[in-house]
C-alpha cells in the first residue's frame, strides 16, 4: 500500500502542471437554474479553490438562488483531486460539505440545513490559465427531520493563476 501512495504521489508531481500544480488558485463562476419549494430560480455561484499540493484543491464558494421566495444562499467547503494523467481532459473527483441559509416568505419561516456529497467530471484547460469543467454532482440534505439524495449536472468555466 505505501508503495502505490508514493507511486501516485511521485507520478502526480511529474503530471501536474499548469492549472493543477501546487500553489495556484483557481477562480470560476458558475450559472443555472433550479427548482425548490415549487418555485423556480436562477442560480449564480463564485468558486475559489487553492492547490494545497499537486492536483489537490481546497477551497470555498457562494451560490445565491434569485428570482424568488424564499431567499437561499449556501455557503461550501469542496475539496477536488484532479488525478494526474496526461489527457486533454483531466478527469476530477471530489467531495463537499453545504451550509445552506434560508430566508422566510410571506407565509413560513425555513430552517437552514447542511448538505455533502461528492462531484465527478472532466476538466479541460482552454487556453493560458483557463479551464471549462463539467461534471455530475451528488447531494444529501439533512434537514434535521429527514435526509434526501439529488444527483444534478455542473458546468463551470474559470481562470488561474
Amino acid at each position: 500500500m505505501k508503495k502505490i501512495i508514493i507511486a501516485t504521489l511521485l507520478s502526480s508531481s511529474i503530471y501536474a502542471g499548469g492549472i493543477f500544480s501546487v500553489g495556484h488558485k483557481n477562480i470560476s463562476v458558475t450559472a443555472g437554474t433550479d427548482t425548490a419549494y415549487g418555485n423556480t430560480y436562477t442560480v449564480l455561484g463564485v468558486n475559489a479553490h487553492y492547490f494545497v499540493v499537486d492536483n489537490l484543491s481546497v477551497g470555498l464558494s457562494y451560490t445565491s438562488w434569485l428570482g424568488s421566495d424564499p431567499s437561499i444562499n449556501q455557503f461550501t467547503i469542496p475539496v477536488t483531486f484532479h488525478p494526474p494523467i496526461a489527457l486533454p481532459f483531466r478527469p476530477y473527483i471530489g467531495g463537499f460539505y453545504s451550509r445552506t441559509i434560508m430566508g422566510s416568505d410571506n407565509n413560513y419561516n425555513y430552517n437552514d440545513y447542511d448538505s455533502y456529497g461528492g462531484r465527478v467530471g472532466l476538466t479541460m484547460q482552454t487556453g493560458n490559465g483557463t479551464y471549462v469543467s463539467m461534471g455530475w454532482v451528488q447531494e444529501i440534505t439533512e434537514n434535521g427531520e429527514d435526509i434526501s439524495s439529488r444527483g444534478y449536472p455542473e458546468v463551470s468555466a474559470g481562470i488561474s493563476f
